[in-house]
């Protein structure tokens, strides 16, 4: 998604009150007994009422309500249960009529359950275009202060010759700047730059830049590299940084003693349940990084990857989503699967980048 696109989802979300046209009510006449009088047909299928004379208790007790108040009531969403799960929301208004010898009252009902469902979307679709100016505002702001901590700390590396911290300090400034631009390209559609890049090369550079938060918290550190075939093509400076922010946020959810184990493995024919559509059946390499950390509550764990979704009070909630559009940049797949108390583990699938003999 380009990011003019962020402007026209934008646009499309200011037309959210237009949704209210996409549903038309229907009407039920009930007497002060609520025992219906008429209904249309569409009325009752919506309650799944059949020939039944007996109004829902909720909506029942809006007509009470109604009769003893003489005064119009309006429920903007109200959850009826009409027959197996949840039931469906509703917009109701009971409108008291004044007829002579007869009390009459009109009960419209409008289905918004679809309309929630429009809702959500297009809120979500506001907050992706929110996503799309913030993450360009912001890169441009370290991108500017980035210039004087390159300056400041080549000064430093001037009187200090050591050839190892230069080499790090030099290293991690390209990594930023490169976080940077991509930060200015979220949304956009331009491939990472791609050559060919040995995972395991990368996986321990990775775990060099938190090492010191492992040692900090007594996490042990668990290996197994065990892929026998760890080439892929792909950008060296983004799959750095998926690695990076995945063992922060296993030291983040890991206790004192706990521990992170980073496997990987080859898989010279992989399965379609586990690699992406396109490419079911191809070589690839799987690295799967797991925490013994405190888990993740079912419910959130399909929001993982939404932008700005975070469980931490200190978090943004944009790591894990440019995370998932880095792998799926590199014809990737990443998943989750977690336990609360008992630790998560990523799974992450990469195109293999040559066969091997």
């Amino acid at each position: 998604m380009a990011h003019r696109d962020f402007t026209h989802n934008e646009q499309a979300f200011n037309l959210l009150p237009a949704l209210d046209d996409l549903v038309q009510p229907e009407t039920i006449a009930v007497d002060s007994l609520g025992q219906i009088l008429s209904a249309s047909p569409e009325a009752r299928t919506l309650l799944s009422l059949g020939a039944s004379t007996d109004l829902p208790a909720t909506i029942h007790q809006l007509v009470q309500t109604t009769v003893a108040s003489k005064q119009r009531v309006i429920v903007p969403e109200l959850q009826i249960q009409t027959g197996i799960g949840p039931g469906s929301k509703f917009h109701v208004s009971v409108l008291p009529l004044a007829i002579p010898g007869q009390d009459l009252f009109i009960i419209t009902l409008t289905d918004i359950t679809g309309l929630a469902q429009l809702r959500q979307s297009a809120e979500r679709l506001n907050r992706l275009a929110t996503l799309g100016n913030l993450s360009t505002s912001m890169a441009h702001e370290i991108k500017n202060a980035l210039v004087a901590v390159k300056t400041f700390t080549d000064l430093l590396l001037e009187k200090n010759k050591d050839a190892e911290l230069a080499e790090i300090v030099g290293r991690e400034m390209s990594r930023v700047n490169n976080i940077v631009r991509q930060l200015l390209k979220f949304g956009s559609s331009t491939p990472p730059t791609r050559s060919r890049v040995q995972l395991h090369d990368v996986l321990e550079h990775s775990l060099r830049m938190v090492q010191h938060q492992l040692d900090g918290k007594l996490i042990s550190l668990n290996r197994s590299f065990n892929a026998t075939h760890d080439a892929v093509h792909g950008d060296n400076h983004q799959l750095e940084q998926v690695f990076v922010n995945l063992f922060l946020n296993a030291v983040d959810a890991t206790g004192v003693n706990g521990s992170l184990t980073v496997h990987t493995e080859f898989l010279p024919t992989t399965p379609h349940d586990i690699a992406p559509p396109q490419r079911a059946g191809q070589p690839h390499v799987r690295i799967t990084v797991a925490d013994t950390g405190a888990g993740i509550a079912p419910e959130n764990l399909d929001r993982m990857f939404e932008p700005f979704y975070t469980t931490k009070s200190n978090g943004t909630g944009l790591g894990l989503p440019i995370t998932r559009k880095i792998i799926h940049e590199h014809d990737g797949l990443i998943t989750v699967e977690s336990q609360p108390n008992r630790g998560t583990t990523f799974s992450i699938v990469l195109p293999a980048g040559t066969h091997p003999a």
